[in-house]
């Protein structure tokens, strides 16, 4: 007599084959994927050839649209100072192409912008072309896990400037950080087509160099045109009556003005940039890079590293230098909190 099986007793015991499998392969499978998922990594000169290329497409968007007058300004509200935080066409179409370019050519990075828009242009990729001063500089490949990325970007610093045709403070900038320290900044100057960049590494490299000299007995202070009464008081407090202090527009500029540029006669020169109320950190993170580049400096007033990884606001202020003993320079500030101010 043959033996009939039943198909009910076949689909139970296969069911049963499969659960064995699956309990001993699961782990082996996602650790597999897990390898996988870290091998998703980015190149550090890849990163900074992009935020080049994103930094002055959005500049030339913020050039045309003020070329064009076709700002369209609106108010985003009030700033912690009381004055208006303008938002203009210019911020608008600046971030739309280097937002877009940002993540789609590595999708799997973090990106935060300034401004935030419903605007999706798959189109937009980089050219994958490396620039030749930078192919010059940096000929190593240097890859780091797409997860520990972090991009901040500012489609147009010193947009209230941008409104009053003050136009030498705009800037466009990209800044690149892994695990929250930045490592890549980009400070586009697009009404005078110039373009600052650096990367953080064991060579520190950049387009750009610190001056010859600095002077901390006095300083020449550069900070902010918002709030210059109560930011005077405390330089001078800190450095002395016949500290000369420089009010600019946006936080780019400040620290191109510590700085020596083949632009330099469009540019103030200061010594130290002091900001004494909370700023964002698209506006600082460039410029914490390229300080870094050269052997600078960007700290908290209480001379805390900033993060870059979390939050966009920094509360604690900020004292920016290249050239000069930073500490020196903590030490002589004084105490302030700018959560009370």
């Amino acid at each position: 007599m043959g033996i009939r099986l039943s198909p009910v007793g076949v689909g139970v015991l296969c069911l049963l084959g499969l659960g064995v499998l699956y309990h001993l392969y699961s782990g082996v499978i996602s650790n597999r994927l897990a390898a996988f998922r870290q091998r998703r990594n980015v190149d550090l000169r890849d990163l900074l050839a992009l935020s080049v290329e994103a930094a002055v497409l959005g500049g030339k968007e913020v050039k045309r649209v003020r070329e064009e007058n076709g700002l369209q300004e609106k108010s985003k509200g009030k700033t912690r100072e009381g004055a208006d935080d303008p938002l203009t066409m210019g911020d608008l179409e600046s971030h739309r192409k280097m937002y877009n370019i940002m993540r789609n050519t590595f999708p799997d990075i973090t990106v935060n912008s300034e401004e935030h828009d419903q605007v999706v242009d798959e189109t937009l990729l980089w050219s994958r072309i490396i620039p030749s001063d930078i192919a010059e500089k940096i000929t190593d490949q240097n890859e780091v896990p797409a997860e520990s990325v972090t991009v901040w970007i500012d489609p147009l610093d010193a947009t209230k400037e941008y409104t009053e045709s003050l136009l030498k403070y705009v800037t466009t900038m990209v800044c690149v950080a892994v695990e929250g320290k930045p490592v890549i900044g980009v400070i586009h100057q697009p009404f005078n087509d110039f373009t600052a960049w650096a990367l953080v590494g064991q060579e520190h490299v950049a387009n750009v160099h610190a001056r010859s000299s600095y002077s901390i007995t006095p300083p020449k202070v550069i900070v902010s045109r918002s709030h210059s009464g109560q930011v005077k008081n405390y330089v001078q407090e800190a450095f002395g009556n016949s500290t000369t202090v420089v009010e600019a527009g946006g936080a780019g500029y400040k620290v191109l003005s510590l700085l020596d540029l083949p632009t330099g006669e469009f540019m103030e020169q200061a010594d130290i940039y002091v900001h004494i109320t909370f700023i964002k950190k698209w506006d600082i993170c460039a410029g914490d890079a390229l300080l870094r580049a050269l052997g600078g400096h960007m700290t908290t007033l209480k001379g805390e590293a900033i993060e870059y990884s979390d939050t966009p606001l920094n509360k604690g202020g900020l004292v920016a230098s290249v050239g000069v003993d930073h500490k020196d320079v903590l030490e002589k500030l004084p105490p302030w909190d700018p959560e009370k101010h």
